[in-house]
């Protein structure tokens, strides 16, 4: 028998590879609340969403931590919500077709949505 989730947390990241520390935190947070059995949603808005194009996460990597294509894998492989800000992504003419695969495009209610249904949100 399945646990139930019991907790959800949605970190938001609006840093992308400029910053690699930065773009890859929300992605180590989430895997660790994957592991207590909690529900992780991660949204990215601003330069966040650079990190949703297909190949982009591959080259991020910040000196301490895991790299970001391996933390990436194993949050969506353990049902991670990845979701991305449409309007950002329309900003900087990325075509939905170049995003990476369990990328969510989402609007400002559901960030809203997700945050108020959330036992904790963390903003990176």
């Amino acid at each position: 028998m399945a646990l139930e989730r019991k907790d959800k947390i949605v970190i938001i990241g609006t840093h992308g590879p400029e910053d690699p520390e930065r773009a890859t935190l929300p992605f180590v947070m989430a895997t660790a609340a994957q592991t207590m059995d909690t529900e992780a949603v991660v949204i990215l808005q601003g330069g966040g969403v650079l990190l949703a194009e297909k190949n982009i996460h591959e080259y991020v990597f910040a000196g301490g931590l895991p790299p970001l294509r391996d933390l990436l894998k194993t949050f969506l492989e353990e049902g991670g919500k990845l979701l991305v800000c449409t309007p950002c992504v329309q900003y900087r003419m990325i075509e939905q077709s170049k995003l990476i695969e369990g990328a969510e495009l989402i609007a400002g209610a559901r960030v809203v949505q997700e945050s108020i249904t959330a036992a904790a949100v963390l903003n990176y």
